[in-house]
């Protein structure tokens, strides 16, 4: 099976579709809209589910006005505009087709979405499910290669879709498990919290994967399994799965990373709860060789000690955070911007979402920040408000950055899973 779908896909998605239309014409028609293991047996194997039919959400203009009113309070610097691109339910990450066909929004419950802008206006013309015949657990992290394959990564598992830009507009498509389900990591440390993965492919076409762990800080008796099994680390591997190693380690929990253009890896990690308002800090940290190691459990977020580990003595090679963000903001998706639109000041800098605080008595973030990094890796001007308003004046949240995204012509997308939207930032000097 696992055969077929590499013949197919050193193809092209030629050879696919004529396998994935064959197969059609030959299966039998079971109920529209399938999904589960029976259904990702038959995908596998470019057999059709019986599915008719791919669920739209439609774009409702009452909801658009009331996200409207919500951006018009919104404050960017001079010459940047926000407006809504897509009503996406639950939006979290963006990945963005290589061929501009499509752009993919993930969420942390079973969907994954694809929004076609057909017409080249700026919004989105179609929002629609991606892949309905796959059941999905918690696809948060999403990611793209060059040549068009998307990756989603579960809770515990990470499924591989050539062609993606062309099925997608098929309620059936062309699917591979590289690490089957309970293969990422041990099936005992399932749970609810922390389990939205994210993920890239780097400059050398391998998979990067951030896994985080599931506690605030685990005990020192998870401390072996936990590394050995990459958990709380960013992993890698090659993109049919094979080969996997750790790249860094010591987080507690990044949902958010990318590569700068010096190939240097990027990532935002989440800070221990429980210890105050102001402490510890969120980060924002720069991978610059494998095996680096960044600091948690011994440290609960840039140099605060933790409590449960304050007598032990820390490794001597800590790396700490290029940049101590705001505590318990929810520093999460993160980018490197390669666009022209923006202003030169800005090509380069790392955007990156806030989702805002769930548990500090004075609420912060729900915002996209700004780091604006030199060539030796420093960012003296540490991270600035980019994009805010979203956290009112009552302190009550109209809505909840997740991730940020480059489309082609250089704007900027923002997804928000509170609105259930996701916005496009634009730029003119005009």
């Amino acid at each position: 099976m696992r055969d077929t779908f590499k013949m197919a896909v050193a193809a092209g998605a030629l050879l696919a579709a004529t396998q994935l239309a064959h197969a059609q014409n030959a299966d039998p028609a079971t109920a529209p809209g399938a999904a589960g293991p029976g259904a990702m047996d038959k995908l596998e194997d470019f057999k059709s589910t019986g599915a008719k039919s791919i669920p739209t959400i439609p774009q409702d203009p009452a909801k658009a006005a009331d996200i409207e009113k919500t951006l018009a309070h919104i404050k960017l610097p001079p010459g940047f505009k926000i407006s809504l691109y897509a009503q996406v339910p639950d939006a979290r990450m963006i990945a963005v087709g290589p061929q501009g066909v499509v752009t993919f929004v993930s969420t942390r419950k079973d969907k994954i979405y694809a929004l076609t802008d057909r017409t080249r206006s700026g919004h989105a013309t179609e929002v629609k499910e991606f892949a309905p015949t796959v059941e999905f657990k918690n696809p948060n992290g999403i990611c793209l290669s060059k040549d068009g394959f998307l990756y989603t990564v579960e809770q515990n598992r990470v499924l591989q879709f050539a062609a993606a830009e062309f099925f997608y507009e098929s309620p059936d498509v062309a699917v591979n498990p590289i690490v089957k389900q309970g293969d990422l990591i041990p099936a005992s440390e399932e749970s609810f919290n922390h389990s939205a993965r994210v993920c890239v492919v780097g400059p050398d076409n391998k998979l990067y994967i951030a896994v985080g762990q599931p506690y605030n800080v685990y005990a020192p008796s998870k401390q072996d399994m936990y590394y050995k099994a990459g958990m709380g680390a960013i992993i890698r591997m090659n993109q049919d799965g094979s080969e996997r190693e750790i790249y860094a380690h010591g987080l507690r929990n990044s949902v958010g990373l990318d590569f700068a253009k010096d190939k240097t890896l990027w990532f935002t990690d989440n800070q221990v709860d429980g210890m105050g308002d102001d402490i510890p800090p969120g980060e924002l940290n720069h991978v610059t060789k494998m095996g680096q190691n960044f600091g948690f459990p011994w440290y609960g977020g840039g140099h605060t000690r933790t409590v449960e580990y304050k007598d032990q003595t820390p490794p001597a090679d800590l790396v700490f955070p290029v940049v101590e963000e705001a505590a318990h903001a929810a520093d999460l998706g993160m980018m490197v911007y390669t666009g022209k639109m923006f202003p030169k000041e800005y090509q380069g800098a790392i955007f990156s979402a806030q989702h805002g605080s769930w548990n500090r008595t004075v609420p912060v973030g729900a915002r996209v920040m700004v780091t604006k990094i030199k060539d030796d890796g420093t960012a003296p001007e540490g991270s600035k408000p980019f994009a805010e308003g979203w956290l009112n004046g009552d302190g009550e949240y109209d809505g909840r950055p997740v991730a940020v995204a480059q489309l082609r012509d250089g704007s900027l997308l923002v997804s928000d899973d509170f609105a259930g939207a996701v916005y496009r930032i634009t730029y003119s000097a005009n």
